[in-house]
């Protein structure tokens, strides 16, 4: 995952960050906003890591999955769906529902 992705939805990695980091609390986090730079510096003060080891430690941590809270955001799905247009045939909409599959209109019975 990229930094934006962690700026832009901040409040919804509080609990990925805190099953890494067990004593981070989320007042502090909160303070932190998504800034990078504050993230490394509160990290490398929590571990009492050299800044340098702290920014590692997160960029391996952010090789991680996304939490399942960015990935349902509409902001998330609506980027995902614009960029599977490259997949869609010329002519067609990617936003269209697609009654192909069956779930556009369901009979009563």
């Amino acid at each position: 995952m990229k930094w934006h992705h962690i700026e832009e939805n901040w409040a919804a990695f509080y609990e990925a960050i805190v099953d890494r980091w067990p004593d981070a609390d989320e007042a502090e986090l909160d303070e932190i906003d998504g800034d990078q730079k504050a993230f490394i510096r509160y990290i490398a003060e929590l571990t009492e890591q050299e800044p340098a080891d702290a920014r590692d430690e997160i960029r391996d941590w952010m090789r991680g999955e996304l939490p399942s809270d960015v990935i349902m955001d509409p902001t998330h799905d609506g980027h995902s769906i614009a960029a599977s247009s490259k997949y869609v045939p010329e002519g067609e909409d990617e936003y269209d529902d697609d009654a192909r599959f069956g779930d556009d209109e369901e009979e009563d019975e």
